[in-house]
């Protein structure tokens, strides 16, 4: 499954995503594209609501999902997340 999500900027950010989809849904089988903002995961297509849902929890919402003070809100998660991502590499 294919979500094209706000916020991702580096490489950072890419691995909290990853340890966060990897521990929530029991998968190692995620890629994520930086440059393009998708993330795919190997998951059964009924589960995409819980993993926009941890998504968008980390700052990294869907594409077009939230504006005003929310998209502010994600960015300043995704800013933790991505710092928390770079010291876990």
């Amino acid at each position: 499954m294919n979500l094209t999500v706000e916020n991702i900027k580096c490489g950072g950010c890419a691995n909290s995503i990853t340890k966060k989809l990897s521990s929530v849904f029991g998968t190692s089988n995620i890629d994520i594209d930086i440059d393009t903002g998708i993330v795919n995961i190997d998951i059964e297509e009924g589960r995409k609501g819980e993993i926009i849902d941890v998504l968008k929890d980390l700052g990294y919402p869907q594409i077009d999902s939230v504006d005003g003070f929310i998209s502010a809100k994600a960015k300043a998660k995704s800013f933790i997340s991505c710092a928390i991502g770079k010291m876990g590499k």
